[in-house]
């Protein structure tokens, strides 16, 4: 019957929309977050359901909101891990060098900088280069290495948490100077 999917989502929306709602609202910062999720909810229930029929209809929904909820968080937690590493690039730290001297000093760095990245997995150093020194974006790497983007972002994370620590008496030096 052409007619039955539609009347199934209709069917839906009225039987689940409210609670569907407030359980997404519960795990969400604010009242138009919680919208958009549901939103998404219903274009990908309407979507399956013009292809196939759900089976568990209640289940179906409330999986697919449990994942757009973490969707959402992995996203924003992407956003401020890359914000934090744009914010600490090694341009802001090599403008930091003052100019008497600072060639020997920026050739000192570029030095420490590499020794570091040696002590680093393979796969951390090359994003970590590819990113901050040749500034190629995430997307381009991913697109490359056919690696996800998460995955770039969290070796690049555990590279610069460990130059952070190995270069932080260099970074001082520099500021103190």
């Amino acid at each position: 019957m052409p007619g039955q999917p539609k009347q199934n989502i209709i069917q839906a929306v009225r039987e689940y929309g409210k609670r569907l709602f407030y359980f997404i609202r519960g795990r969400v910062d604010s009242d138009e977050d919680a919208e958009d999720i549901l939103q998404d909810v219903w274009y990908s229930f309407t979507d399956v359901m013009s292809q196939e029929p759900i089976q568990q209809t209640s289940a179906w929904l409330y999986r697919v909101a449990r994942n757009k909820i973490i969707d959402r968080y992995r996203k924003q937690q992407n956003n401020l891990l890359e914000d934090e590493f744009d914010a600490n690039s090694i341009a802001d730290i090599l403008s930091e060098i003052p100019k008497p001297g600072s060639a020997q000093l920026k050739e000192v760095f570029w030095e420490n900088l590499f020794a570091a990245l040696e002590e680093l997995p393979e796969e951390q150093r090359q994003v970590f280069i590819w990113n901050e020194i040749e500034e190629h974006s995430f997307r381009e790497i991913a697109d490359r290495t056919g690696e996800n983007i998460n995955t770039l972002i969290s070796r690049k994370r555990y590279a610069v948490i460990h130059l952070r620590t190995r270069l932080e008496q260099f970074y001082k030096l520099i500021i103190e100077h």
